[in-house]
């Protein structure tokens, strides 16, 4: 790669998603040829301007992006505004307003973006093993629902690609399933995708021994 080229990472969205208008929201992949395997801050440090520019070219020009601690709680922010200081100690983001978009990374968690049909609100969440066995997914649900007056039937759920049996121990992926179906909820979408198994496209803590990179998961009202 030449020192003037950036790469360009791949990204991928979801049907269900996709088929909502009025929601803009990505997945972004890992990017090729970027050495990662480093720290965590400096592997996100190489990331951070090359996911901008490509959520920019993905419908999120000119939105900034919101996001959380993520140290693997269950807590839940509420997004009012804009700060460029990521939500101390939460690891999932609700918010209604416009002209401000939510990010979680993740590199074999789960990101489960949740969307009101009716566009009153949007969240996304951090979900690993830790934070499914704390129901984060159920508290981000809440939340949302508190936000915006909506009912459980009026919420889309989507979990994005995780790690997953056999290269894991636990399928927190089916317990963030079952959490959200006790909660209420109706339309669960999974995308079944394992992030170990899949190298040319996930970056995965567990394959990399937590050198690696982050995938960014990106979800906001449409301007």
């Amino acid at each position: 790669m030449s020192p003037n080229q950036e790469p360009i990472p791949n990204s991928e969205s979801f049907p269900v998603l996709s088929a909502i208008s009025g929601i803009e929201h990505t997945f972004l992949l890992q990017v090729p040829d970027l050495d990662v395997k480093t720290d965590r801050e400096t592997a996100m440090s190489r990331l951070a301007s090359i996911q901008r520019e490509t959520l920019d070219t993905l419908g999120f020009v000119g939105i900034p992006l919101a996001r959380a601690e993520q140290i693997h709680s269950n807590q839940v922010a509420r997004v009012t505004g804009f700060s460029e200081i990521p939500a101390p100690g939460a690891d999932a983001l609700v918010t209604t307003e416009r002209g401000i978009a939510l990010g979680i990374h993740v590199a074999d968690c789960a990101a489960i973006y949740f969307v009101d049909r009716q566009l009153r609100g949007i969240a996304l969440a951090h979900s690993g093993r830790k934070g499914t066995e704390l129901d984060i997914a159920t508290r981000t649900l809440k939340a949302l629902l508190a936000a915006t007056g909506a009912k459980p039937a009026e919420i889309i759920a989507q979990i994005s690609p995780c790690i997953r049996p056999p290269h894991y121990e636990v399928d927190f992926a089916a317990e963030i399933r079952s959490q959200l179906a006790r909660a209420g909820l109706k339309e669960i979408h999974d995308c079944q995708t394992c992030t170990f198994s899949n190298p040319e496209k996930y970056y995965s803590y567990r394959r990399e021994n937590g050198r690696t990179g982050r995938l960014l998961a990106a979800i906001a009202f449409k301007p």
